[in-house]
């Protein structure tokens, strides 16, 4: 049988031909793809020719697109349909694929050739964004070691290598344990509070488990839970909280404490040899930040007043409660009081999140508003999971933008969280179609049963449909710059500005009606959200803070600095940015901080606050400017999203909003004056 991944897929839209992939194709695949794009880069560096940008940098923009067809299958499915085999041989691709790009990066012979190019870049008569792609990749080679000696590459692959390994194992730990701390709850009055299609999904996961006569409470990746808000058995909520934050830290195999230690210690040693103070110096010098104090300063002006405000929430939920708050117990109260207050019933609002409507009639409604897109449900295409939708997104003359993948529900075989991602991106120099995928971690009801989703559930919907717009809408010539290929610390930017949409009146009206009776969500109910849309900001901006400052602690350590026990540092840094309260927990711990230690966001876990400053400023526009209007969503997508990562995105935004961004608008929000 010849391997499907050798040519690019004869599906439409180049899909991935998932019915005819097996375990034996992954690992030729890779190493064919490898083998491939190093003999393509030695062919660059093997020319006598003086270096141009036809013979540099275009050969290397067309590199490694065999590896780029079987990794993008490969990572799609190692986090959202992970099986024993291809947990296996992550940890053992991991290295080699490490291995793989130092080998082009540290390629001395390439370097010289792009660091020519960038020498006489005035003189080589580039467009703007010819011209910003030999900037990109002169910097990146310089921080990522291009320059060291010999025997100082050598123990940068070394580091490399052993750091790939260990963030692959930390993920895989942390799916196992997860999985493994599952709550299953015997008798279904202690799930009082649950609604019916809450209390079926965890009938149903329990018999996917073959528990009969159970109820299972999967946890989510963040420390909270959504069933924490609603369950009114104090010790099942506790059960759940204990749970969650007992991941990776109960000795054996899935222990995550050794390799959060080591993973840390290696990046501090790994930025020094590459002539930075700290890994999080190294990476941000490479953001729109910049450095480390500036990310600093901006945390701690945030840290205080939600400090301030949480406190506050946390005395009039304790007068409620008649008893001190624990970290189990905060969503519960904090709804009551948002009932009492606002006279606002998350629980009560998820009959009119039905996830078939909030698609289609609310995220897709909206884009179609903005953008003239609509979409077509492709049901001849075949996806990783039987579970996985394919829609064609179609332009307003009907032609094509690509394919959106949805997956929606949760599986043991897929990690938490919810993410987007690419499996085909648009370049001009390609010609590849685009194709995107979001997955969420919804709980999947009984056969038959409705899926509502939470308030907080539509608004991760939104959030990652955002991301995928970004994914679609991208046009750019360069592969370097196609799709969401920006800065870490701007790509969450689109996805944040999108969220405003759920609770945008002409959008609201339109998907939210119970799914029963098909009446509209009331209007009174509407306003009462959006009049408590400030509430109990303290606690959500403290407890993302001290995620996102313990990120930052983390990497801020020097290679000289002796770190010996987890809880202690995490204690010792949440306590210097005074987010030590311990009704309070960070919304991620060190051990299964999956952003910092396996998903990318090391050190850039400030990327969503950072971003949320644009957020915040652009929503302030488009309710200065009309909102929901296709002229709005057209001038929003071709200086934004249409530019994909091919300019620098602060002059992207400028081109847009006309000036830099101002953070009150986020101050207001967050009730942070």
């Amino acid at each position: 049988m010849s391997n499907p991944f050798f040519a690019p897929s004869p599906l439409p839209f180049t899909l991935p031909p998932f019915a005819d992939i097996r375990d034996e194709h992954y690992l030729p695949a890779f190493e064919r793809g490898m083998a491939e794009q190093l003999e393509e880069i030695s062919a660059i560096t093997g020319q006598t020719e003086q270096p141009t940008f036809e013979n540099t940098m275009l050969p290397l923009e067309r590199s490694g697109q065999l590896l780029e067809r079987v990794a993008t299958v490969f990572f799609t499915l190692t986090s959202a349909d992970s099986t024993d085999f291809l947990n296996d041989l992550e940890e053992q691709i991991a290295p080699l694929l490490a291995a793989h790009s130092d080998a082009i990066r540290l390629d001395a012979a390439l370097f010289a050739r792009i660091e020519s190019l960038h020498n006489q870049l005035d003189d080589l008569g580039l467009d703007a964004e010819s011209r910003y792609l030999v900037e990109r990749y002169f910097m990146e080679f310089s921080i990522a070691g291009a320059g060291l000696d010999d025997p100082q590459k050598q123990q940068l692959r070394d580091y490399n290598q052993r750091l790939s390994t260990l963030t692959t194992r930390f993920e895989k730990n942390l799916l196992a344990d997860t999985n493994d701390l599952a709550v299953v709850i015997t008798d279904v009055a202690e799930l009082d509070g649950l609604g019916p299609g809450e209390i079926s999904a965890a009938a149903e996961a329990a018999r996917e488990r073959g528990l009969e006569d159970a109820y299972l409470i999967t946890l989510v990746l963040p420390t909270g839970h959504p069933s924490l808000s609603a369950l009114t058995n104090r010790a099942v909520r506790a059960r759940i909280m204990d749970a969650s934050r007992a991941r990776g830290t109960r000795g054996g195999t899935w222990d995550n404490r050794d390799l959060v230690l080591e993973i840390t210690r290696l990046r501090a040693e790994r930025a020094r040899l590459l002539g930075f103070d700290s890994h999080a110096a190294w990476v941000i010098a490479d953001e729109t930040a910049k450095s480390p104090a500036t990310v600093a300063a901006m945390l701690a002006r945030l840290a205080t007043p939600a400090a301030r405000n949480a406190r506050e929430e946390q005395a009039a939920l304790e007068a409620l409660a008649g008893h001190p708050i624990e970290a189990h117990d905060w969503a519960f109260y904090s709804e009551k009081v948002r009932q009492e207050k606002y006279d606002v019933d998350e629980v009560a609002m998820r009959p009119y999140f039905e996830a078939e409507r909030v698609l289609r009639d609310g995220v897709f409604y909206a884009a179609t508003r903005l953008y003239g897109i609509t979409f077509s449900e492709r049901t001849d295409l075949v996806a990783y999971h039987p579970d996985v939708r394919v829609f064609e997104v179609l332009e307003e003359d009907g032609s094509s933008v690509g394919l959106f993948l949805l997956d929606l529900y949760t599986r043991d075989s897929k990690r938490g969280g919810a993410w987007m991602n690419s499996l085909s991106s648009q370049s001009a120099l390609l010609g590849h179609p685009v194709i995107v995928t979001n997955t969420l971690n919804v709980p999947k009801p009984a056969a038959g049963e409705p899926t509502l989703l939470t308030y907080d559930e539509v608004e991760t919907f939104f959030h990652e449909f955002g991301h995928a717009l970004h994914g679609l809408f991208a046009r750019v010539t360069y592969p370097k710059f196609a799709g969401t290929n920006t800065y870490r610390d701007f790509v969450e930017f689109p996805s944040q500005v999108n969220e405003m949409w759920m609770l945008w009146p002409e959008v609201l009206e339109n998907y939210a009606a119970h799914f029963e009776t098909g009446e509209p969500m009331p209007t009174e109910l509407v306003a009462k959200i959006q009049a408590a849309a400030s509430f109990n900001q303290g606690f959500s901006t403290s407890e993302y803070l001290a995620a996102a400052l313990l990120d930052q602690a983390w990497h801020s350590i020097t290679a000289d600095t002796s770190v010996a026990d987890v809880a202690e540092f995490e204690a010792s840094a949440l306590a210097a940015a005074g987010l030590d309260n311990p009704a309070i927990p960070t919304r991620y711990a060190s051990t299964y901080f999956a952003h910092t230690f396996a998903g990318g966001y090391d050190a850039g876990y400030y990327s969503y606050i950072w971003s949320e400053v644009l957020d915040a400023d652009t929503v302030a526009w488009f309710g200065a400017n009309g909102g929901l209007t296709r002229e709005n969503g057209q001038r929003f997508r071709d200086r934004l999203l249409a530019v994909g990562g091919s300019k620098d995105p602060l002059e992207a935004f400028r081109d847009f909003r006309g000036r830099d961004a101002e953070i009150q608008p986020l101050l207001d929000r967050r009730g942070l004056d």
